[in-house]
């Protein structure tokens, strides 16, 4: 059994070397994400579709991401479903060729490239797109829109986009559409102790945290100690106890690698992983109308898809996490209003952050109803 696999896995590596080597590398992972890679026929079809549909295409669309193919069963940016779906509500006027796993870069580059042209579309997180465009980061304000629902209701919002989308805009790019993840965790080290289940329970961890002044401060008023980590450092930093916790979201944990190194994972619902994938504007405003609107609601179409993929993924990672013996816990109404009182959002300390990133505490109030109503759009939360 073990001599089959190998060979099933030489003629998978010898068939995707081959594809990427003629300049297929976009066929070589739609047939290696479709599982056809051992199959020399399958490879061939998969090859010649992609050909005839770039060749028929009168527009091509680079979309980049920072995550493998595969990674969708944990963290679903779903990036397979858009090229699909991009090609066919444009009726195969716009071919999309992908450039998954960080080939083109991560985060920060990879929204320079679409701001700059470089790349039409990119996959990244809100957090990297608040230097370019500043008012999506209040997103990262606690207990604004930590919880699925709230952030989904915000950013599908009238208000959202009347008054968050033209600095967008003005920074030259186009969101296409917002990918649920999940809330960010609190994640404690293995051997760190724990289980963390109120503020109280924070103090004097070392918290690993972004550059992100928001989020530095909040772990600070929940009585953390904000550890700035470099995310590249830290798997080591956590390895090390240079830092004692992080708070990326259950399947961000999964797909980077974490599972080994962890005790316990809080959901407290504080602040939202969450990603987007952005256009740039130039570029789709040079498109036909009738391709503009076919890519919109390809974005649609892949945002549903999105929405519907976030329980089973966030199910898959924690039961992969599970098996290294990671303990998960929910809180109760009482812990949860622990973490609000003591860093919520309606804290007078965040006042700043509101005017400044709203522009107005009455833009700020809009912003705040529309997180708080439901919209068409439903999703599972934490």
């Amino acid at each position: 059994m073990d001599r089959e696999k190998q060979e099933i896995a030489s003629v998978e590596r010898r068939n995707f070397l081959k594809l990427a080597g003629t300049g297929s590398f976009t066929a070589a992972v739609v047939a290696g994400a479709a599982g056809m890679l051992w199959s020399d026929a399958a490879v061939a079809q998969t090859a010649k579709e992609e050909r005839d549909r770039e060749a028929a295409a009168d527009h091509t669309m680079t979309l980049a991401t920072a995550y493998v193919l595969g990674a969708s069963r944990s963290y679903p940016i779903m990036q397979l479903d858009l090229k699909e779906n991009i090609q066919n509500a444009t009726n195969g006027k716009v071919y999309v060729k992908l450039a998954p796993g960080g080939q083109l870069g991560a985060g920060g580059a990879l929204v320079q490239a679409v701001q700059g042209g470089t790349i039409q579309c990119a996959q990244h997180s809100l957090s990297n797109f608040a230097p370019f465009a500043s008012a999506v980061d209040l997103i990262n304000m606690p207990y604004f829109c930590g919880a699925n629902q709230r952030f989904v209701n915000l950013v599908t919002s009238d208000a959202w986009k009347a008054e968050v989308h033209p600095k967008v805009e003005a920074a030259g790019f186009k969101a296409l559409f917002y990918i649920v993840i999940d809330p960010r965790v609190v994640a404690l080290r293995a051997g760190g102790g724990g289980p963390v289940l109120t503020p109280s329970d924070l103090e004097g961890v070392k918290f690993r945290v972004p550059g992100s002044k928001m989020l530095q401060q909040y772990y600070r008023m929940v009585g953390a100690n904000p550890t700035p980590v470099a995310w590249g450092e830290t798997p080591s930093a956590i390895k090390q106890g240079v830092a004692d916790a992080l708070d990326p979201s259950v399947g961000a944990l999964f797909v980077f690698g974490f599972k080994d190194i962890l005790s316990h994972v809080t959901f407290t619902q504080a602040v939202p992983d969450s990603q987007v994938y952005s256009m740039n504007l130039e570029w789709f405003n040079s498109l036909p109308g009738d391709v503009q609107e076919g890519i919109e609601f390809a974005g649609e179409l892949t945002s549903h898809q999105n929405l519907a993929k976030v329980p089973s993924a966030r199910a898959y990672a924690m039961a992969e996490l599970a098996k290294a013996n990671v303990e998960f816990h929910s809180l109760s109404d009482d812990q949860l209003a622990q973490w609000k009182e003591a860093g919520g959002f309606q804290r007078s300390e965040w006042d700043e952050f509101k005017v400044e990133l709203a522009g107005s505490m009455d833009t700020f109030t809009k912003l705040e109803e529309a997180a708080g109503t439901r919209g068409k759009y439903f999703v599972h939360d934490a």
